[in-house]
């Protein structure tokens, strides 16, 4: 009897799972996000959020949830109903640095949580004040040569993408750098301004204000091709063609257990959202820049990404772990 109702049970499931994703959603949706409000990530969700809200007709609603490298965020999202009223809104540190760097991280994404689609990607990008008289990466990589252990670079947090691609720069051209974390970058970009740090790693959104205001001088791009926007920039490749790239991105997950059915149809939707050309007028204003992705296709992209950061984070994780 038992075995029977075991049987019947995952039928209905089955059954039940078409039915579900034709008629969602019925009620409000909830993006956690797993850093504070007022970031590019925050920023680039609550967009999401506003495109699925009209695409619905259900409010889509933006929930915080910072702190311990994002850990708390996930682990709300991943005790939630897989019924897709709770969606993840999730980093690209959280799939491939922090599970690696991190003692006890609660969850492999990839692994734990069900893909549904790509959201957006962000090139990192590597700026200097001015008053330090260098103008490109291959001239700053010359000026820390000559002076070792004289370079301190802000990045956002340790195990983030910008901190990986500082210590990717410094191994790779051999230099002899220090990054500083920073737990926000506001707190990097004034000790950047200020004088008291010579370098900033970030995502280019983030510093894309004061590059434009004269207060930092853009030396490279992470992304694999010049940007239409600033064509007189180079990739980071075109210095050191060992760092192919460097890109934070944002992803939509489902909790654990999610219906492939229902998460075929989030996906859909977020398709749609961003292929409305005034979403994508906004992602380009704050240099973002979107690539569709099934959810076949972002478990592909995320493992490239893995296995393109694992030397760069074997050698972080091995000289310092990160603490829970």
């Amino acid at each position: 009897m038992r075995l029977i109702s075991a049987i019947v049970f995952c039928a209905v499931e089955m059954l039940a799972a078409p039915a579900m994703a034709q008629t969602y959603p019925v009620a409000p949706v909830k993006l956690i996000v797993t850093t504070g409000a007022g970031g590019a990530p925050d920023v680039i969700a609550r967009i999401v959020a506003e495109g699925l809200s009209r695409h619905w007709g259900q409010q889509v609603f933006v929930s915080n949830h910072p702190g311990a490298a994002g850990s708390i965020g996930m682990k709300v999202a991943g005790a939630a109903q897989p019924d897709g009223y709770t969606l993840l809104f999730a980093l690209s540190s959280s799939f491939v640095a922090l599970p690696e760097i991190a003692r006890n991280y609660p969850y492999d994404l990839l692994r734990d949580f069900v893909s549904i689609g790509f959201v957006c990607e962000q090139p990192m990008a590597v700026a200097a004040a001015p008053a330090l008289g260098v103008n490109t990466l291959a001239q700053l990589i010359d000026y820390a040569r000559n002076r070792p252990g004289e370079i301190n670079v802000a990045v956002l947090s340790r195990g983030g993408i910008p901190h990986l691609t500082s210590e990717w720069i410094k191994t790779t051209a051999g230099l002899e750098w220090t990054s500083i974390n920073y737990p926000a970058t506001p707190a990097g970009l004034g000790d950047v301004i200020g004088g008291r740090v010579q370098v900033i790693m970030d995502g280019l959104p983030s510093l894309a204000g004061a590059i434009n205001g004269g207060q930092l001088r853009l030396l490279a791009v992470g992304s694999s091709q010049r940007l239409a926007n600033r064509p007189g920039i180079a990739t980071i490749a075109e210095t050191l063609s060992a760092v192919p790239r460097a890109l934070g991105f944002f992803a939509l997950m489902g909790p654990p257990g999610t219906p492939q059915p229902l998460a075929a149809k989030i996906s859909d939707d977020l398709r749609t959202v961003l292929a409305d050309p005034a979403v994508q007028q906004r992602f380009e204003e704050i240099a973002s820049y979107i690539n569709p992705m099934s959810p076949a296709e972002l478990r592909e992209y995320i493992r490239t990404e893995k296995a393109l950061w694992k030397p760069v984070i074997e050698k972080i994780a091995t000289f310092n772990p990160m603490p829970n």
